[in-house]
Formats: C-alpha cells, structure tokens, sequence
C-alpha cells in the first residue's frame, strides 16, 4: 500500500481557490451586488449563479501525493482519453508512451508536476482551438510543453493544451527549476488537455476511460 504526504503547506481557506480567478470572481461577485442594488432580480440571481461557478471552477483543493520512488502521477483532473505508443517527435527523443488527459469544465483545472526532477526547457506553441479531445489538439492547438529530467536522468514531457473553450493557458515554472512530484505549475482556464510523455518502459496503470486526479493518481511507474 502506498505511503502519502502533502508536498505544499495545506490552504488556510476553508475553500481554496487558485488566485487567477479571484479577478473573474470579483467581477462577477460586483456585478450581481450592481444588479441587486438596481433591482434586476433576475440579472441579480444569474449574477450570483455565474459568480458560484466561476468560484467551483477555480478551486484548487489540497491533494496527497503517493510517496513511491517510481510512481508518476496525473498532472490534471479529468478522464483518460488516450493510452499510446508514439514515434520520435517534438516532445520525446525517442520513442515514447502518451497519455492523453482531457479536463471538461466541471474538472478541477490547476495542474501538477508528474514526478521529481528539473525543468530543463519550457516551448510555447501558438495554435488553434479545436475541442481537446480530438486527435488534432495534441499537434494543432495551442499548447506548452514542459520537459523535465529526473535525478536518474529519464526524460518526461507534459504539455498543456488549449481546448475550444480555453484560451488561456497558466505556467508558472521556470527553465532550471527543481520541482516536486504533485506540486502545482499552473493551470488551464474553461476546459482543456493534458498530454504527458513517458519512457517506453514505464508500467502503465492506467487505460482509456479511467478517471484521474492532479498529484494523487499513479499513472504509471518508470523502471
């Protein structure tokens, strides 16, 4: 049975909430006060519903993180969509293994590390806004590519992709930077994708279909 901990200090909130959205929830919370005062009952009530959301879209709740040496765990919240061999390309060297992630707006959206080691480069990709369950988001929309090595030196790759919706994606980790399994590194706002890319011989546990959370479920295990 795995071993877990908290690799953050806990939120002293009682609902936490990642700080990019206290903007969309200050403007909305001000427009339902607005509408209250004018006597827009109807314009008030869907304020207060679009201010609830905005509120249960960007909450960041605090999550344990499995303490195994090998174990690599989901960046994202959401439902596993693919489970694949891929040829070289842009995010691994060599052959790889790509779990694909996607995130629909009722998932908790703040990303976290898969595994421990060092960013050694951060790509940004400008691009579409296909619906990120299709094939063509991996390559085609906007998306930023965040590879890391770990201590062995085994190369990891998770990409942050826009989806339809989505057209802001958050990092906020930097090139040279050592970071923690489950740790957060940002997020994607209204809706997205997660794809992550692993070494061949990793041992998935996971298959299309399965649902993940962010820092706590093991995809897989390197060797």
């Amino acid at each position: 049975m795995d071993n877990y901990t908290k690799v953050e200090p806990a939120s002293p909130h009682a609902f936490p909430m990642a700080k990019e959205g206290l903007p969309f929830a200050g403007i909305a919370a001000f427009a339902t006060a607005v509408f209250a005062l004018l006597g827009m009952a109807f314009l008030a009530l869907t304020g207060l519903a679009a201010t609830f959301f905005i509120c249960y879209f960007f909450r960041d709740p605090d999550r344990v993180v499995p303490d195994r040496d090998g174990a690599v765990v989901s960046p994202a919240d959401g439902k596993v969509i693919k489970v694949e061999s891929v040829q070289k390309g842009r995010f691994c060297n060599d052959g790889c293994l790509k779990i694909s992630i996607f995130m629909s707006i009722f998932n908790v959206h703040v990303n976290r590390v898969p595994f421990n080691g060092e960013i050694v480069r951060l790509a940004y990709f400008p691009g579409k806004f296909f619906s990120a369950n299709l094939d063509k988001a991996s390559s085609d929309n906007e998306h930023n590519a965040v590879f890391l090595k770990t201590d062995e030196g085994r190369e990891i790759c998770f990409v942050q992709i826009a989806g339809l919706v989505a057209r802001r994606i958050i990092c906020h980790i930097q090139e040279g930077q050592k970071v923690k399994r489950g740790q957060r590194f940002g997020l994607i706002c209204f809706g997205s994708r997660l794809d992550v890319y692993l070494p061949t011989d990793t041992d998935i546990s996971v298959r299309v279909g399965d649902r993940v959370k962010a820092g706590t479920t093991v995809l897989g295990e390197l060797t």
